[in-house]
């Protein structure tokens, strides 16, 4: 009782302590007290009358209303108050880094003194170390000698407050003794290589002590005139957070009006070496150079100004912790011209300062009124500045616009915190904003994970991407685009130099196709102090993305100004011998370039062609430098030898043939009842098929003919014909009192109408027709489709029965919901996704290479064609925090992330078709969802029509298979990704698409003859069978009807389920696979009690009084080639994973 007691007097003891989140020896205790609960009693607080009824205080108030009206729900305030807990660091950690920072104060202090030597005269350094700068022209002019720093100060992120996990980096200020350097030191990068020989003697001195891990050098964002040195704690802290030093001139060392925009600080002659005549006046400006060398003069008063406004609003380190963790997710916060988070703070302190936001404001309001004014803002056009009075020499906006792409300055007045940054980097910077916006205001749309959460790599965003290789070539660009004045801004940094105006270019040559140019920020070099500085050609290749605009980036004709038009001359220029003269049907002569393509697939790679043309053209660069990897994936589902198809134009052809077909059913003449619908329910009719039906023409000498039907028969020893696939079509008869209330006898008028609307297509447009009971088979254009006549009353009256004392009783059943399934939903699913394909010309080439891995990975069976094509149109409908796919590369790769990522345990995917579901469905769905989980499909999937029961995934998969198809999915996304992004890999695509069979048990190997679909295995064989088709033309109505819906492979299966389904899982690809795997199933080899019905394939064994049976291993193998015989080409039992 006493402790008891205790426990009750103590409730903070009760109450885990906010450090107990980061250190894990605080927790010891809490975990001791929950595994004894009988040891803690709760008590009802007891309070009085008057505050129980007590109104509410103010603060109480204003966070109700806050989180009413800021936050879609107070879910989302919740989920960023824990993502801020998790992101800034611990007390723990701050400690850590503060005393190393001691320690490594302490040894910058201690750097000892050098003589004076000639700046090319390395002797005083050991041979070990390096100077990390690339000599480029080799000598310059100056004085050396190293000496303790006048002062080591704490900048950037860290004294802030807003520095963040996980990559946790603390800048350090060593300030250069003033009589190192010399004021005239601005000129021809005396002070930056005296910066790198300080940053390098600073290393020596620390290479000794053990108190440091290894040393590094890097540049700061990628800038190789600001080279810094990197060191990490000794030991097993080494990766938890790294010291950067800079090393800075003391401030006010040199006049800001020296490095003015407009002011050289780099003379011609000693760049190149050759005597000029230039004077001063005349040389070209360097204002990324001045504005690098300006940058190290400034952090400290940086950093005293955003304390200053910081300081005043008590949510600013939250907001600017937001900020960071969004542009992280979208790889905008690293790199040459990222938008860093020195530069959220500034922009947060410039949103504060011009009051469009309020000190007041919390961190969610910071956040969003940031973004609001991204995306609203074109600093491209209109910089803003910090400056409120500058000084008469700081340059004005203009001044600044004329030299750098994007205008951000800073307080002084004097510096373009945004000078690096290209005018495509703030474009998309502007993009996802008004993205993430437009998400953020959508109440069905879980904007938290969307926007903060989901990571958007340039691979998974950009519908095409490219990349240039050998960098090393943009050399000569710059030699043809005579940029000799931009390569000494830039320091001899060729890469940057060529990288605007070959993205000028490309935005010229793109122009309308496109919605948005990207490219990747070069990656920030690191390297150990013992090696010298990499060179520019030693970075990773630079990725270019495109964001295409669907209605024109597949177009071939480039249409030009006419040709007595001023601007033709222009466009003459850009497209070189491109370029020509053409006459159109409205009479007009216009300059034009015409690409060459014929299917779609090859007027998807159009910006390809001009991507190509325009590089060899203007800058230098030959196709073989260019990899382009915008459309690798499509060649696991493309077709034809001579045009290339990914199944757009087989797929229009049954489009245009159903239609025909749907007209001449309409009006024909002389039925009992009329024709109230025509709906296809067929996934070729709706452009996802895999690999949509093509019109055939029988080779009659492969076949013999069956003379009471007209069908041809297949020769005895012929391989199997090639497959037929039948195209549902569910017809649709009016109701009438005619009709019979019993199942049976309709079936039977069913199948009278089957006979009646064979003989009238027949009569009237010589079709060979098939009538069975259950439907029609016409043969028509070489296609099969199979019309299935439907009334709408017979699945109510196979819900309807009598009981014995007479009522009637309705009870669903599975006969009526499948019937109802095949002829009301999938012909509705069917309608509906041919109009999203009219919307995204790429969603059905997405749905195909969707299902083509889901075949090849043995999924097919799990994942049905409905249920893929609703999780691909879920891509379409709801993309956020991506645009909608704008080809089917990408939307494969979404396709995989949301099988691996979508967290099925807790939501349902919500498929909003035709824009039909309000937020309050929303609302709906997700509740009904919660109460009733553990009765729902393990993979929910709710459309307008289907709110609670989710029938496409009622009967798969299971729990089993949706946790393999996601690890499966998860490994290739990866896997994918990786092979497309690094050129250095092996670049075989197909990989994704071999399934691992070393997880089965038992391998059935089909004999590749008698597989009808063989040509469309991921690995197409070598050897091909005539399978009765006549090549390259199309059959005329009328004639025998060939051998439909005959796939041996799908009958054995089928068979094969149904005799071992209780032992076994059975997995084969349905595009031409040759193997079918057979996973035992946990519970398989149980002994079971002996019962007379269940001995099948079963051996019986007796112990004592006891009779048992077991499976009969060796029967059921046997079993397998008996039922196989003539397709099976032999049976690998595995029994190395398995034993009876």
């Amino acid at each position: 009782m006493e402790k008891q007691q205790t426990s009750v007097e103590d409730p903070a003891e009760m109450v885990p302590s906010d450090a107990s989140h980061d250190e894990p020896e605080s927790e010891a205790p809490i975990k001791a007290k929950r595994s004894k609960p009988e040891e803690v009693t709760y008590h009802p607080v007891k309070l009085s009358r008057s505050d129980l009824y007590r109104p509410p205080t103010a603060e109480e108030l204003n966070q109700l209303k806050e989180a009413e009206s800021l936050f879609h729900c107070s879910l989302l305030k919740m989920q960023m108050e824990e993502l801020l807990k998790e992101v800034v660091l611990s007390d723990r950690k701050k400690q850590q880094i503060d005393a190393f920072v001691r320690t490594v104060t302490k040894l910058l202090q201690a750097v000892p003194d050098s003589p004076k030597v000639e700046m090319g005269d390395l002797s005083w350094l050991s041979g070990a170390v390096k100077v990390p700068f690339l000599l480029v022209p080799k000598t310059t002019k100056g004085n050396f000698h190293m000496a303790p720093p006048a002062s080591v100060d704490l900048i950037g992120s860290y004294p802030l407050g807003t520095c963040t996990k996980p990559r946790i980096t603390v800048d350090l200020a060593v300030t250069i003794p003033a009589d190192v350097l010399h004021p005239k030191d601005a000129i021809n990068q005396r002070y930056p290589r005296k910066r790198a020989l300080y940053l390098a003697g600073l290393a020596q001195h620390l290479t000794s002590s053990s108190e440091i891990g290894p040393l590094r050098y890097s540049c700061l964002h990628g800038n190789r005139l600001r080279p810094i040195l990197l060191l990490t704690p000794p030991g097993k802290d080494s990766s938890s957070f790294t010291i950067r030093v800079h090393a800075c001139p003391p401030p006010g060392f040199f006049k800001p009006s020296r490095f003015h925009p407009q002011r050289n600080n780099i003379r011609t002659e000693w760049y190149t070496g050759l005597q000029t005549s230039q004077s001063e006046t005349s040389e070209p400006p360097t204002p990324h150079y001045n504005s690098s060398v300006l940058g190290d003069l400034l952090p400290r008063a940086h950093l005293q100004f955003l304390s200053a406004v910081g300081s005043q609003c008590s949510a600013f380190v939250d907001g600017v912790t937001l900020l960071k963790v969004w542009l992280r997710q979208r790889e905008l916060d690293q790199g040459t011209g990222c938008f860093n988070g020195f530069l959220s703070s500034m922009l947060l302190a410039y949103l504060l300062t011009t009051h469009r936001i309020s000190n007041s404001m919390t961190a969610y309001q910071l956040l969003r009124n940031t973004l609001n004014f991204l995306a609203s803002t074109d600093l491209t056009m209109n910089g803003i500045s910090l400056a409120r009075d500058p000084d008469s020499t700081a340059p004005s906006l203009v001044e600044f616009h004329n030299a750098f792409q994007v205008v951000f300055v800073d307080p002084s007045g004097h510096l373009n915190m945004c000078a690096d940054m290209t005018a495509c980097t703030y474009k998309q910077l502007q993009h996802e904003a008004s993205v993430s916006m437009k998400f953020w205001d959508d109440p069905t749309v879980d904007g938290f994970h969307s926007l903060l959460m989901t990571p958007k790599p340039m691979i998974r965003t950009s519908d095409h991407v490219f990349q240039l290789c050998e960098l090393v070539k943009l050399q000569s660009s710059c030699k043809k685009l005579n940029l000799l004045g931009e390569l000494m801004d830039h320091s001899g940094n060729y890469i940057q130099t060529a990288l605007p105006f070959i993205l000028s270019l490309l935005q010229q040559g793109l122009g309308q196709r496109i919605h948005l140019l990207t490219h990747s920020l070069s990656s920030v070099p690191e390297w150990p102090v013992e090696s010298e500085a990499p060179k520019h050609r030693a970075q990773p290749p630079i990725s270019f993305g495109l964001l295409l605009n669907p209605e024109l980036a597949a177009s071939v004709l480039e249409r030009g100004p006419p040709a007595d038009s001023p601007k033709a001359a222009d466009f003459r220029q850009l497209w070189g011998s491109r370029s020509e003269l053409r006459r159109f049907q409205d009479g007009a002569i216009t300059e034009a370039v015409l690409w060459e393509a014929e299917s779609m697939c090859q007027k998807r790679l159009v910006p390809r062609q001009i991507i190509t043309h325009l590089l060899q053209l203007h800058v230098d660069i030959p196709e073989s430098s260019i990899r382009y990897v915008g459309a690798i994936v499509d060649d696991v589902i493309k077709t034809g030898n001579e045009v290339p198809s990914t199944g757009e134009e087989e797929s229009l052809r049954v489009v245009q043939s159903y239609d025909d077909l749907s007209r001449k059913l309409w009006r024909l003449v002389g039925l009992p009842l009329s024709i109230t619908a025509v709906q296809g329910a067929h996934p070729a009719l709706r452009y996802t098929q895999v690999f949509p039906p093509l019109p055939m023409k029988m080779d009659y000498s492969f076949f013999d003919r069956e003379k009471i039907c007209r069908s041809l028969v297949p020769k005895e020893g012929k391989p199997c014909p090639a497959y037929i696939t039948p195209i549902t079509v569910i017809c649709h008869m009016e109701g009438s009192g005619k009709w019979p209330h019993n199942a049976l006898a309709i079936r039977h008028i069913r199948a009278a109408f089957h006979i009646q609307l064979g003989e009238l297509l027949k009569k009237h447009h010589n079709y060979t027709c098939r009538p069975c009971p259950t439907h029609l088979d016409v043969w028509k254009d070489g296609l099969v489709f199979r019309i299935q006549v439907a009334y709408h009353r017979e699945p109510q009256v196979l819900r309807e029965s009598v009981n014995a004392e007479g009522l009637q009783v309705v009870r669903d059943n599975e006969e009526a919901q499948a019937l109802e399934l095949a002829t009301i939903h999938k012909p509705l699913l069917t309608s509906t996704l041919h109009g999203l394909q009219q919307q995204h010309p790429c969603f059905g080439a997405v749905c195909r290479l969707a299902k083509r891995w889901l075949g090849a990975q043995l999924f097919s069976e799990d994942i049905t064609e409905d249920t893929a094509d609703l999780l691909v149109a879920s891509l379409f409908l709801n993309p956020a925090p991506f645009t909608a796919p704008g080809s089917p590369q990408v939307g494969f790769l979404r396709f995989l992330h949301l099988l691996s990522c979508f967290d099925w345990r807790n939501n349902p995917l919500v498929v909003n078709l035709n824009n039909q579901l309000t937020a309050a469905d929303y609302t709906e769905i997700k509740n009904d969802f919660m109460g009733s989980r553990e009765s729902l499909p393990v993979m929910f999937i709710a459309t307008p029509k289907d709110k609670k029961l989710s029938l496409w995934t009622k009967r798969n998969p299971s729990i089993q298979m949706l946790q393999r198809v996601v690890m499966v999915a998860a490994e290739s996304l990866n896997v994918l990704e990786h092979q497309l992004i690094d050129g250095s890999q092996m670049q075989d695509i197909r990989v994704v698409m071999r399934p691992p069979l070393d997880a089965y048990d038992v391998l059935i190997h089909l004999n590749p003859k008698q597989v009808p679909l063989l040509s469309q295995a991921v690995d197409p064989p070598a050897v091909t069978f005539s399978r009765g088709i006549i090549k390259g033309s199309v059959s005329q109505s009328g004639g025998a009807l060939p051998v439909i819906d005959y796939n041996p492979v799908s009958l054995y299966l089928q068979e094969l389920r149904e005799a071992f389904g209780d032992l076994a899982l059975f997995f084969c690809d349905p595009y031409g696979g040759t193997v079918i795997a057979v996973l035992w199933k946990p519970k398989a080899f149980t002994q079971m009690p002996f019962k007379t019905s269940q001995v099948s394939a079963r051996n019986v064994e007796v112990t004592g009084d006891k009779v048992n049976t077991i499976p009969n291993v060796e029967a059921i193998l046997e079993d397998f080639r008996v039922m196989g015989k003539g397709l099976i080409k032999s049976v690998e039992a595995r029994t190395e994973k398995w034993s009876v």
